[in-house]
């Protein structure tokens, strides 16, 4: 059985945060960044329907949106080799690992506009989380760092990214092209289902 509860309390811990600090990005950031590290340090409540890749797209389940759109949470599915295209994001943002490990190069732009590699790649592992934001760096490249199994990111987003006007591009050219990513799944998973947890405390 999956231990929802650890997801619940994180929503909580999250909304909290948001209701106290949601207009200070850097509080969000790194407070955010500690109450995502202590989630993924346990693999022990996702719904597998929420694990699932796809032979070829990396898959962004929703799994939860705050109901103002403060912030979204998302798992993010990588089959083997995997990636993403350059993008951005408009909105600040925590990945943490969870299974596996991920490949980010991050790119700034040019005095011409073209997205260029401002840094080597580095290698996201499991229980660590990286930051984006127009502030911080919001451009990147991602892909699965294994082309032999799935790995599996948690990101939390100041917004409800599936519905964010964002871009990609195209890093020879630096054309930009708008996009919306959606998601990969119509339905919710539900962590509120409690009953029975309560029914164990009911008298015979």
């Amino acid at each position: 059985m999956k231990n929802t509860q650890r997801f619940r309390h994180f929503v909580a811990e999250f909304t909290r945060l948001a209701e106290k600090s949601g207009d200070d990005e850097k509080t969000m950031l790194d407070t955010g960044s500690k109450l995502l590290g202590d989630l993924i340090r346990h693999d022990d409540w996702l719904p597998d329907e929420c694990a699932q890749p796809h032979p070829q797209f990396y898959q962004q389940y929703l799994l939860y949106c705050d109901p103002l759109e403060r912030f979204s949470v998302v798992s993010f599915v990588w089959g083997p080799g995997q990636k993403t295209p350059v993008h951005d994001h408009t909105v600040w943002g925590m990945v943490g690992m969870m299974r596996g490990a991920e490949s980010c190069r991050r790119f700034e732009r040019s005095a011409d506009g073209k997205p260029m590699p401002a840094s080597e790649t580095e290698r996201l592992l499991p229980g660590q989380v990286d930051r984006v934001s127009p502030n911080v760096g919001d451009i990147h490249e991602v892909a699965n760092a294994h082309d032999d199994r799935v790995s599996i990111s948690i990101h939390v987003y100041g917004a409800n990214i599936g519905a964010v006007r964002r871009h990609v591009f195209d890093p020879a050219t630096g054309v930009e092209k708008p996009f919306v990513s959606g998601y990969s799944s119509p339905q919710l998973p539900n962590f509120w289902d409690r009953s029975a947890e309560v029914r164990t405390t009911l008298s015979s």
